[in-house]
């Protein structure tokens, strides 16, 4: 087959980049398409793998500029999957779902956000979606009779014991061998589902930081710009690294979904302070049926530094934590490969995921 994937988002690159490399291997070929978004094009470029950036200026920030890049991607993506006869789309953006109606090729929207959370992305889009993948923890609302369930996180699709393997040397240069290691993320929630969602601010973040500076080596990262004064704490490396930062860091607080649930996954006491805490499902599961993590609303700042301080004090942190995820990692199933037989045996995968979703534990 032919098949196109859209990569929107850093995260959108990790959650398929071994589906893809599984995809070569049996002979499928793929095409990458993707937009600016942070450091998506230098995962890509990291990694040696070939793509096409639809959108190399990016777009303004504002509801316009959503809206223009929206059309300027459509308009490139129509030619692109045309000329190329695609046989299938994959992608954890929607916005392509229109042009595959339009050109009669299967669609299929891997995400894990709860669709209750964006009527308007169900509203708009969801008459033009074939088939959406999500964790088992995820509401699609009044999609979910074109909802495939799988019992796992996206997340896993790269981070599990059988894709990731920590690599210290990455990272010793950046950490204190003598003392805890403790990262402090700036997401730049600017995307269409972050209106009016809020995060860490820099005052609430020096008040993190006179909490942690007794306890060890700060490391702050940053899609947004910061006041010089935390230069000192800059965290400056290749992006496919970051992953080997998370696992050896000894504590994540950031106000980035994806990051809290990397660092997690990864055996990494993570805390979120922002304005979806409580509404994800994936999320939510994380922090209640297996303890890997905290959200914290904005709210309720005093509670975040509190929980900091907790979590500071415990004894042998990091080896409970590890223990936890291997815990949550027993029970999961093998998300690339349960994508790589769902896209490669499409519809046929669907109907037998409908029929027996407890098939699905095949892929353990």
């Amino acid at each position: 087959m032919k098949i196109l994937f859209y990569l929107a988002h850093p995260a959108h690159y990790h959650l398929f980049k071994n589906v893809i490399k599984k995809l070569n291997s049996k002979n499928h070929k793929t095409l990458i398409t993707i937009k600016k978004k942070d450091v998506l094009e230098q995962l890509l470029i990291e990694n040696s793998l070939p793509y096409f950036n639809i959108l190399p200026k990016g777009r303004k920030k504002s509801a316009i500029g959503i809206f223009e890049g929206v059309v300027k991607r459509s308009l490139k993506h129509f030619t692109i999957i045309k000329q190329s006869h695609v046989d299938i789309i994959i992608s954890s953006s929607a916005e392509l779902g229109p042009i595959a109606k339009l050109l009669n090729i299967p669609f299929i929207n891997v995400f894990e956000d709860d669709l209750t959370l964006f009527p308007n992305y169900s509203r708009i889009l969801g008459p033009f979606i074939d088939t959406l993948v999500v964790p088992k923890s995820c509401n699609t609302g009044n999609l979910e009779n074109k909802t495939i369930k799988y019992d796992g996180y996206q997340e896993l699709a790269y981070l599990s014991p059988g894709y990731f393997t920590p690599d210290y040397s990455k990272v010793e240069k950046y950490f204190d061998s003598k003392r805890k290691n403790l990262i402090i993320r700036f997401a730049q929630l600017t995307a269409w589902h972050d209106n009016g969602i809020s995060g860490l601010t820099e005052s609430i973040a020096e008040k993190v930081i006179e909490i942690l500076e007794p306890y060890g080596n700060i490391l702050i990262s940053s899609e947004i710009v910061l006041n010089s004064k935390h230069e000192r704490y800059f965290l400056n490396i290749p992006a496919s690294d970051m992953h080997h930062v998370l696992f050896f860091a000894d504590m994540f607080i950031g106000d980035s979904q994806t990051m809290t649930a990397e660092a997690a996954i990864l055996g990494t006491p993570s805390l979120r302070f922002n304005d979806f805490v409580g509404k994800l499902g994936y999320l939510e599961e994380l922090e209640h049926k297996y303890c890997l993590t905290y959200g914290i609303k904005t709210s309720d700042p005093e509670k975040l530094l509190e929980k900091i301080k907790e979590l500071l004090s415990i004894p042998n942190l990091k080896q409970e934590w590890q223990h936890r995820r291997q815990q949550m990692i027993s029970e999961k199933i093998d998300v690339t490969a349960f994508l790589v037989w769902f896209i490669e045996n499409y519809p046929d995968s669907e109907k037998i995921m409908k029929e027996n979703p407890e098939y699905q534990h095949k892929f353990k």
